[in-house]
């Protein structure tokens, strides 16, 4: 009975390989060129996209092909998402957070302010059904998205001068992302979503004072620390930042089941990589960064309820305004409200 259990099983294997080879033998080539929002210079979003393409390359034995494009390399990087939709460009590697101009609730399956950290999001996005709405949200523009990369909180803030008081806040010029940006505008801060190429010369020229990009080894790659000298934590507004792949509906289409199921797989790989590198990466940045003069701030009790507040009403206010944004974000809520049993019970404090 043992040697027939294990001849049974080698068969079994044989059949799942023969049946992945005649899959991959007939998948016919497909070439998509993929411009990413994120210059392949810049430390992890860079190499992680290349990651992706490297990944979908093998796994498909070469049926698929990207070709891997610089920010710009087509269109502007901010028009990316219009690009795809019209199938002027077959795919971007880019953030939902970038295209709330065409509807704020992109912004929920990017990063949401004292959100959820990396593990409680990817469990919403792939268990609770974010993704699934994210990609009903997508379609409707003629895109269809896959969730590919999945990064570690990021720092709140780099600023040329120490921020004592709220009132300091007031009147500054600041790149901010996302929702987070809404909150900092409440606070009576000026804010502006500057490309990743053009946040250094913007703030080296004091077109803006004060900047928030990323976590230390991305912030560290693009040099702030030459300008500004005060660097500010917790990154209260991104806990947690997903990252997608954008393909025009028709080029997805095109794809063979077996080929989507390839792309599905590299991102998730994808996903673990940007998770267990983004982490690994940030000590030594932050020591880099302290040892070229820099101080490493912690935003005290009074700024941290000050932004919650502000959030709160910000919540209430996008949910009055787009139905899809209230949709995502009680959906959001109603999962984090049930799994705070596990997380306050489950996790060291």
């Amino acid at each position: 009975m043992r040697l027939f259990g294990k001849l049974g099983v080698i068969a079994a294997a044989a059949s799942v390989a023969l049946g992945a080879g005649t899959a991959v033998a007939q998948d016919k080539k497909v070439r998509m060129q993929m411009q990413s929002n994120f210059a392949s210079s810049l430390s992890l979003l860079g190499p992680n996209a290349n990651y992706a393409v490297e990944q979908i390359r093998k796994l498909s034995a070469g049926s698929i092909d990207i070709k891997f494009l610089e920010p710009g390399a087509i269109v502007p990087p901010n028009q990316a998402f219009d690009a795809v939709s019209s199938g002027a460009l077959d795919a971007a590697w880019a953030t939902p957070g970038f295209w709330t101009g065409k509807d704020i609730a992109f912004a929920v399956f990017s990063t949401v302010p004292f959100g959820p950290g990396m593990g409680e999001y990817l469990a919403w996005m792939k268990e609770g059904g974010g993704e699934k709405m994210m990609q009903a949200l997508y379609a409707k523009h003629n895109i269809h998205s896959v969730m590919c990369h999945l990064i570690p909180p990021e720092a709140s803030g780099w600023f040329r001068k120490e921020i004592k008081t709220l009132e300091d806040l007031k009147g500054l010029k600041m790149r901010f992302f996302g929702l987070g940006a809404n909150v900092m505008q409440k606070l009576g801060v000026s804010t502006q979503l500057i490309q990743a190429g053009e946040i250094f010369q913007a703030l080296q020229l004091g077109t803006i004072d004060a900047t928030e990009f990323s976590m230390p080894v991305m912030d560290l790659s693009l040099g702030f620390h030459q300008v500004a000298k005060f660097y500010y934590f917790p990154g209260w507004h991104q806990q947690a930042t997903v990252g997608d792949l954008i393909v025009n509906k028709a080029k997805w289409d095109s794809l063979s089941p077996h080929q989507k199921a390839v792309v599905e797989a590299a991102c998730d790989q994808t996903v673990l990589r940007g998770i267990s590198l983004g982490e690994s990466l940030q000590p030594k940045a932050l020591i880099e960064i302290e040892g070229k003069g820099v101080k490493l701030m912690t935003w005290g009790p009074e700024f941290m309820a000050a932004f919650q507040k502000a959030w709160d009403e910000v919540a209430v206010e996008q949910s009055a305004k787009s139905p899809e944004f209230k949709k995502a974000w009680d959906s959001l809520s109603a999962f984090r409200k049930e799994y705070a049993i596990w997380k306050d019970r489950g996790y060291l404090k």
